[in-house]
């Protein structure tokens, strides 16, 4: 199971600082699913504290694919796309995030329009970092 690289990494201070103006957050007990897989899905999770698993496959056949540690986001598949969730993300100890409606960011998009283009730079490397690491461990198969 891979570490994903999934952080918001090129958002400045003042970019966090208008990011959490539109959070809430919320708490999850050990194995309660943060998102589930197959599900519409329309809101960005940050990871704030704690480790969540993300999963494929449903029931109790799911396997592991990925660690989200604190900064990493999830959900940003289905906020680009507007398709359904691709995977679980469940909580592995206690875990706080903070839950981003996507309309709202889309509302700050409207504005700030310099926001806008760092976080979805930001997303672009994080998915291109995890596609090469899939690719990294696919190739080991």
């Amino acid at each position: 199971m891979a570490k994903s690289p999934s952080r918001l990494e090129f958002l400045t201070p003042n970019d966090w600082v208008l990011l959490s103006t539109k959070a809430t957050r919320l708490k999850f007990s050990p194995g309660e699913e943060i998102i589930r897989e197959g599900a519409p899905g329309e809101t960005i999770y940050i990871i704030k504290k704690g480790i969540a698993s993300v999963e494929l496959g449903g029931g109790s056949q799911r396997t592991p694919v990925a660690v989200l540690l604190e900064d990493d986001i999830c959900g940003e598949i289905t906020f680009l796309d507007g398709g359904l969730t691709t995977a679980s993300v469940v909580a592995k100890g206690e875990v706080e995030v903070d839950a981003v409606n996507a309309e709202e960011l889309r509302q700050l998009f409207a504005v700030f329009s310099g926001f806008s283009a760092r976080f979805y730079r930001s997303l672009a490397v994080a998915l291109a970092k995890r596609l090469r690491e899939t690719s990294r461990q696919l190739a080991k198969v």
